[in-house]
């Protein structure tokens, strides 16, 4: 499977050593986060993937939505398959990621740092969940603790309460986290979180300089 893209420019990736890739929710489609490259450190590419699963016109899933909050285990890992599938022919072999998603999104950037850490740096999780039962990097994570951000609104009634406080309790067990919730925001993002992202991205995605 080869998912669609937009990128911030295709000969900056071929090299690039990191690269930011953006993962919209359910419905949405591949340009629906690119105004979040203002976050991005300076000088960093992006690509802004396609979900596989059609849902609507002009709209895409990574997962079929079935119990809310927890989604069958198989469908999340194809999805997580794709995405990989296209970091190995889109980017260098090195090339490490950082993916910062949103709902759906922000479940497939935590099954990214779950099944290949090495590869990511710094995911993003945007009024999103991590996925139940243990996954493939998860006895490796509890060791490395890798800095990872969770932002959510106070008002979000998208994401079930039983998804959130399963994210909320895997993630100081697996990760250094630092974790926003914002007063008044329902299922979105606003400034005050971009700004939070901002400045995670800037301690956290250092682009390596050569």
């Amino acid at each position: 499977m080869t998912l669609r893209a937009v990128t911030s420019s295709t000969q900056q990736l071929d090299a690039a050593a990191v690269v930011a890739v953006f993962l919209h929710g359910y419905g949405s489609n591949e340009h629906d986060l690119t105004a979040l490259a203002s976050a991005l450190p300076e000088g960093m590419p992006w690509a802004s993937l396609r979900a596989p699963i059609v849902v609507a016109p002009g709209g895409y899933a990574w997962f079929p939505i079935a119990e809310p909050g927890n989604p069958d285990a198989s469908a999340v890992a194809a999805g997580t398959d794709a995405i990989w599938s296209w970091v190995g022919a889109a980017l260098a072999a090195r090339a490490r990621i950082v993916p910062i998603g949103f709902s759906q999104g922000g479940l497939m950037a935590s099954q990214l740092l779950r099944t290949k850490p090495a590869r990511v740096l710094a995911p993003v999780i945007l009024g999103g969940f991590v996925q139940a039962g243990e996954q493939p990097a998860d006895a490796e994570l509890q060791g490395a603790r890798p800095a990872v951000f969770s932002g959510r609104g106070d008002q979000d009634r998208v994401i079930s309460a039983a998804a959130v406080a399963r994210t909320d309790a895997w993630l100081p067990g697996h990760t250094t986290p630092t974790a926003r919730t914002y007063p008044g925001l329902a299922h979105g993002i606003d400034g005050t979180e971009l700004a939070d992202v901002r400045t995670f991205l800037a301690e956290h995605a250092v682009v390596p300089t050569r």
